[in-house]
């Protein structure tokens, strides 16, 4: 018995050990590296008890119904299945639901007192151009974002072919990039360091090798980063 024991409790340490080995890496979602990231990563996180708190709700109902066959059934039906169905699980859903729009709210690029700085995003298949906008001309970078530490940058994302999907993991959410259409999203880096980005959305027979390098910049660093890119020659 003891012997089963351990072997029980050494199992349970293996398989809590390779599950937490699977929330880290470079394309972590609940690994966050900025806000934004933090802010989705909460959100998964109070998803997860919720769903936990109805699945165990579920499972104990369904015990007691079995260990319990001969308890008295004078409840109506209808009060099973309203309790049950529909006041129970708004319990839980209401206050998701609310904190899913307060956090999707957080996330949108809203104008601010302090400019965000700027890059636009041009996708092809299978390339990622990244421009600079400044005072002296605009600077390119091909499959490599600089982005700047503790500073909002809005991200002007389109597309020239296909439908893509720009993601950093552990820096935000998915954006697509839609043929003749821009779509905006802030990020923000709370720490140097390097970081990787994919194409989220299916674009072809080149879709695996959409992936792109980010470089989170501290200080003056970025600036100088940006010093060293070429200049946009169009």
């Amino acid at each position: 018995m003891r012997r089963g024991r351990v072997r029980f409790i050494a199992a349970s340490v293996a398989v809590a050990a390779s599950g937490l080995a699977g929330c880290a890496g470079p394309l972590s979602t609940v690994d966050p590296a900025g806000p934004s990231a933090a802010a989705i990563a909460s959100l998964w996180w109070a998803m997860l008890i919720g769903a936990t708190l109805l699945f165990a709700l579920v499972m104990a109902l369904l015990l007691w119904v079995f260990l319990k066959p001969a308890t008295d059934r004078s409840a109506s039906p209808k009060l099973w299945l309203v309790g049950g169905g529909l006041v129970l699980p708004a319990l839980v859903l209401t206050p998701l639901l609310g904190y899913g729009l307060y956090v999707g709210e957080r996330l949108l690029a809203h104008p601010r007192a302090d400019a965000p700085v700027r890059i636009d995003v041009e996708v092809r298949q299978w390339q990622w151009t990244f421009r600079y906008p400044g005072p002296d001309g605009t600077r390119v970078s091909v499959n490599e974002l600089h982005l700047p530490v503790g500073r909002a940058a809005d991200l002007h994302v389109t597309t020239a072919d296909v439908i893509h999907g720009f993601w950093i993991p552990r820096l935000g959410g998915k954006v697509d990039a839609i043929p003749g259409h821009t779509n905006v999203v802030r990020l923000s880096a709370s720490q140097p360091g390097h970081y990787r980005g994919v194409c989220a959305e299916f674009c072809g027979t080149g879709h695996t090798v959409m992936d792109f390098a980010v470089e989170a910049h501290d200080g003056d660093a970025f600036e100088a980063a940006l010093d060293q890119l070429p200049k946009d020659a169009r």
